[in-house]
């Protein structure tokens, strides 16, 4: 019942390797924008490209694009590849796979072109393809009934309705759409990230270990770490409270140390795999950190952005994609390519250039930012490279999938 557990393939193969299963086109697809946006980004910023996406300002087309375009294309990859194991119902496939994938394409290009293009036909595209991702997702899981996934549905839900608050803040529909589209949506991946992350990760620490590790969890950290998410995106977002934000950040700082704590065996560090989820978890617990410390420090408001963004769902994606894709390519999650060790140390070197070596003085706060660049760029090649061929070919074992 859970993504980790890969089930045989009962079907034939069919159509094109690259459109069997949602994980192939999504995670390239997610893959190829990471280095192509950031690579634009930091032409931007570093070397003061004149850029002008449709519709929005540079910054805005950054954080729009890295939340609702690669955080979204990982989303979509993961979830329906995920949703067939949960339910045992065929999700997305061929032609219908094909045009949602395309939408979330055409998406991304409409928003890196000139400021002339109709913003119209990018907020129809996008939204588009966020509402058949909704549908795929929904489908199979109310087909069997499994309404223990409702929770996350609702989250997909939510991060439709926040790009559509987005875009009519674009629109000029609603006054703060672009700030509250833009922060909801980090909030609701974030959460979403953590879900996922609370079903997987203790099974992979306990069952990738070669000795017997139990972890420990606790349900009063499960419950609180919801209910307290919830109240700081409502309160960080749609209300001027900072300091009860910076109040409940800090008791999510507590609790989610808690439960770090609780999985925690110094073992873990000799398997990539595990090491990577774990240390994107951990810059999600230092994102509430820092967000916290801004009620008693000067602390510049980005870094626990990303230390969300960058940290967390970055080195969280990156090692969820490697793994789900060795998996479903027939291929053993026990012995990865040795270069993926390199990938995330490269990953998780950028997300401390860009969140803790800003803290050291702001004389070097763009040189931080150019080298956590170079970094992220650097770790999706390296992905890119060890990974392309297995989307694009079939399954080593002759399955489906």
């Amino acid at each position: 019942m859970l993504p980790y557990m890969i089930n045989p393939e009962t079907q034939a193969p069919a159509g094109m390797p690259l459109f069997r299963l949602a994980f192939r086109p999504f995670f390239l697809g997610a893959g190829v924008f990471a280095v192509i946006s950031v690579v634009v980004w930091m032409l931007v910023l570093v070397f003061n490209l004149d850029f002008s996406p449709a519709g929005v300002t540079s910054t805005t087309w950054h954080a729009h694009e890295m939340v609702f375009g690669y955080a979204m294309a990982v989303i979509a990859g993961f979830l329906l590849t995920a949703i067939k194991n949960w339910t045992g119902q065929q999700t997305v496939r061929g032609a219908a796979l094909f045009v949602t994938f395309a939408l979330w394409a055409a998406a991304r290009i409409l928003a890196m072109a000139d400021h002339d293009v109709s913003v119209v036909l990018m907020a129809a595209t996008d939204l588009s393809f966020m509402l058949l991702l909704v549908i795929a997702a929904s489908l199979p899981v109310l087909k069997v009934r499994q309404y223990a996934q409702l929770g996350i549905l609702a989250k997909l839900v939510l991060l439709l309705s926040s790009n559509t608050l987005f875009y009519l803040g674009v629109f000029e529909i609603v006054a703060l759409g672009v700030q509250w589209g833009l922060y909801s949506g980090l909030y609701l991946v974030i959460a979403l990230l953590l879900v996922m992350a609370r079903r997987v990760i203790p099974f992979f620490i306990e069952k990738g270990i070669d000795r017997g590790v139990v972890v420990r969890n606790w349900k009063w950290v499960d419950n609180s770490s919801l209910v307290l998410l919830l109240l700081l995106w409502i309160v960080d977002v749609f209300t001027g409270y900072q300091a009860a934000g910076s109040l409940i950040a800090a008791a999510l700082f507590a609790v989610h140390t808690v439960r770090l704590y609780g999985w925690y065996t110094h073992s873990l560090w000799r398997k990539p795999l595990l090491w990577v989820l774990y240390v994107a978890y951990g810059f999600v617990v230092t994102g509430f950190l820092l967000k916290a410390a801004g009620l008693w420090f000067v602390v510049l408001p980005f870094l626990y952005v990303h230390a969300f963004a960058y940290g967390g769902i970055g080195i969280m994606t990156i090692g969820m994609m490697s793994r789900v894709i060795l998996g479903h390519t027939g291929r053993d999650v026990q012995n990865p390519p040795a270069i993926l060790g390199i990938c995330f140390t490269l990953l998780a070197c950028g997300a401390v250039a860009r969140v803790l070596l800003p803290l050291t003085g702001p004389g070097l706060y763009n040189g931080w930012i150019g080298l956590s660049q170079l970094f992220w760029i650097a770790a999706f090649v390296i992905f890119l490279r060890v990974y392309t061929p297995m989307l694009l070919n079939p399954r080593i074992d002759g399955q489906d999938g």
